[in-house]
C-alpha cells in the first residue's frame, strides 16, 4: 500500500499508509486536471478520424490546418465541446484504474513478492475494469465532441453529459453504451499495463536506491498514468 514518509532528525520515519479513499480520490482529481489540458487534442483526434470516414477514406488535412479550420468555424470553444463528459469520464476511469491497481497489487502482495510481471497483469486487469466502468461516459464524450461537425439536421444538440446519457439510453437502449467496447477495453488494458505498472516499478526502484524523495516525480516523468 502506498505510504508517505517524514524526516525526524536524520532518520526517515514511515508514516501511516494512505487510505483507499485518498488513493482513489487523488487519482480521479489528477485525471480530471490532466484531461482539461488534453481535451482539445482529443476533440481534434475524434473529428479527424470521423472526417476521414465521412469523406470516403480521403487523406485528412494536416493537423495544424484541421485545427485552424475548426477554430475558424466554431471558435476556440469548439475544441472544448464535451469537456464535461471528458471530466466525468476521468472521474470513473482514472479513479478506478489506479485505485483498483493499488487494491489488486496490495492484495497480491499479501501472498508473494510482487514483481514487474505481476504488476503488469494487475494493471492490465485494472485498466480493463476501468474501461468497462467508464464506457458509457466515453460514448457520451465521443457523441458530444463530434456533434457540432454533423449537418444541422443530424445534430443531436446534447445539453450536457447527463442529457446525452439519458437520451442514448432512452432512444437506443443501454446496449448502445457498450457497442464496440472491445477495442476500447483492450486498449485500456495495454495502456494500463504499460503506464501504471512501469510507474509503480520505477517508484519502487528509486526507493531501493535511496531516492525516496524523488520517487514520485521521477517515476511520473517516465510513466505518467493519466490517460
Amino acid at each position: 500500500m502506498a505510504s508517505v514518509q517524514f524526516r525526524r532528525g536524520d532518520t526517515v520515519q514511515p508514516a501511516a499508509p494512505l487510505s483507499k479513499s485518498v488513493i482513489f480520490g487523488t487519482s480521479g482529481l489528477g485525471g480530471v486536471l490532466g484531461w482539461i489540458c488534453v481535451h482539445p487534442f482529443n476533440t481534434l483526434a475524434v473529428r479527424m478520424n470521423l472526417s476521414v470516414m465521412s469523406s470516403g477514406g480521403a487523406p485528412p488535412a494536416p493537423f495544424a490546418s484541421f485545427a485552424s479550420d475548426l477554430i475558424k468555424r466554431e471558435g476556440v470553444a469548439g475544441l472544448y465541446a464535451g469537456l464535461g463528459a471528458g471530466c466525468l469520464r476521468q472521474v470513473f476511469y482514472a479513479t478506478s484504474r489506479y485505485g483498483l491497481f493499488e487494491t489488486f497489487r496490495d492484495a497480491l502482495a499479501k501472498y508473494r513478492k510482487t514483481d514487474f510481471a505481476q504488476r503488469f497483469a494487475t494493471a492490465s486487469v485494472a485498466g480493463g475494469c476501468a474501461a468497462l466502468i467508464s464506457c458509457p461516459v466515453e460514448v457520451c464524450l465521443v457523441r458530444m465532441s463530434n456533434d457540432a461537425s454533423q449537418p444541422e439536421a443530424a445534430r443531436r444538440n446534447y445539453k450536457s453529459v447527463f442529457d446525452a446519457g439519458a437520451r442514448i439510453a432512452t432512444e437506443e437502449g443501454a446496449a448502445a453504451f457498450y457497442r464496440g467496447s472491445q477495442p476500447f477495453v483492450m486498449r485500456a488494458m495495454l495502456v494500463g499495463g504499460t503506464q501504471v505498472a512501469t510507474y509503480d516499478q520505477f517508484k519502487q526502484l528509486y526507493g531501493t536506491l535511496g531516492l525516496s524523495g524523488l520517487a514520485s516525480p521521477l517515476s511520473s516523468t517516465y510513466a505518467r498514468p493519466t490517460h
